[in-house]
């Protein structure tokens, strides 16, 4: 009877993990990402969505809602759920996250068992509750926040038992995060919201002030990605044509920029954000301090792409910096990783204490 239910019980578990997903969701106000454990990622899309102005209704979601923008229906309107890293609209967030979720899901599941989702440092109370209701609204049995500092930390290659301090600057899309990690846990953790997203925003500002162009988010994304760079660009009189709407005109019109132009907009956001990540070693303790020194910073986050990005930062703090493999991806890989040591995932999850006395421990050793 007792290896008849024993069969049984293990014949359960192995059709639950068939029906059933582990997620890894490191969603950020530019992109959301999502992993699922023995499938690697499966979704990687703009946290974006375009919603009818009249109805109110949600006509297109990330990268098909991203693909409109600039040239969507006139009763169509773009909108970011996520503002710098936290929700700003609760119920579009909610109706996103859900969609991304269902996308991430394997053919024949219907429900996931757990994710273990990242959550800004720094973030309060209420906002953090809102990105947990909404995955909990997905149909996710069990959600584990983990600060994203120390995701990316482990997903960019620092061990869980490393005794000795790694200091990460993750760069996103709306926000910077530099932590500092020793055993397993952060020593230090500062977040300031700058990112990405910012240096488009300057770019798009340069062009509407010295040339008088009206230009659109893609387009200055664009420029970003060919020309833009945080030190002396290589080839600072590269020209590349550029097309929008005259200010004073209003109708079409065309110019050229430069790559030397360009780096120089996006200058003032860099040493803002070089500032920041002085100020956090700053405040270190001593012996923290000396092993930074001798490991020096490690880069990740999509921010980190930005070229020269590494030199410019280790000019400005005179410590070696490096960029992990596929920047973007360390958070999300980070925390696929802590589903391999469930003891870890317990000792750093974020949730609310009454949260965490409702899971038994089993919860977690089945991880």
């Amino acid at each position: 009877m007792i290896m008849r239910k024993t069969s049984s019980f293990f014949r359960f578990n192995a059709l639950r993990d068939l029906v059933s997903d582990s997620m890894a969701i490191d969603m950020g106000s530019t992109s959301t990402i999502i992993a699922v454990r023995g499938r690697g990622i499966v979704v990687d899309e703009p946290s974006i969505i375009a919603v009818h102005k009249m109805t109110g209704e949600i006509v297109a979601i990330g990268q098909e809602a991203h693909d409109m923008q600039g040239r969507e229906a006139r009763e169509v309107q773009l909108a970011a759920p996520l503002v710098d890293g936290v929700v700003a609209d609760f119920e579009r967030t909610q109706v996103m996250l859900n969609h991304f979720v269902r996308a991430a899901r394997s053919g024949i599941s219907h429900f996931s068992r757990r994710a273990v989702m990242s959550v800004l440092s720094g973030v309060t109370h209420v906002e953090q509750r809102a990105l947990l209701t909404a995955a909990e609204h997905s149909h996710i049995g069990r959600v584990y926040m983990v600060e994203e500092g120390l995701a990316a930390a482990i997903g960019a290659g620092v061990k869980i038992d490393d005794k000795n301090a790694s200091a990460v600057v993750d760069i996103g899309g709306g926000s910077t995060n530099v932590a500092v990690v020793a055993r397993g846990s952060i020593v230090y953790s500062q977040a300031e919201r700058i990112g990405g997203s910012d240096i488009t925003a300057v770019i798009m500002d340069r062009l509407r002030r010295h040339h008088g162009l009206i230009i659109g988010e893609l387009t200055a994304e664009r420029l970003k990605i060919q020309l833009a760079s945080a030190i002396e660009p290589a080839e600072s009189l590269r020209r590349v044509p550029v097309k929008g709407r005259d200010v004073q005109a209003g109708t079409p019109r065309a110019v050229e920029v430069t790559s030397g132009e360009i780096c120089e907009a996006a200058q003032p956001l860099l040493q803002r954000l070089s500032r920041f990540v002085g100020r956090s070693l700053a405040d270190l303790q001593p012996e923290v301090a000396a092993d930074i020194y001798d490991r020096g910073l490690l880069l990740t986050g999509g921010g980190a792409l930005l070229d020269g990005m590494s030199e410019f930062l280790q000019r400005e703090t005179t410590l070696a910096t490096r960029m992990a493999d596929e920047p973007r991806y360390a958070i999300v890989r980070g925390l696929m990783q802590l589903y391999e040591d469930p003891l870890t995932l317990r000792r750093v999850t974020r949730n609310e204490p009454s949260l965490l006395l409702e899971m038994s421990d089993g919860a977690f050793e089945s991880l």
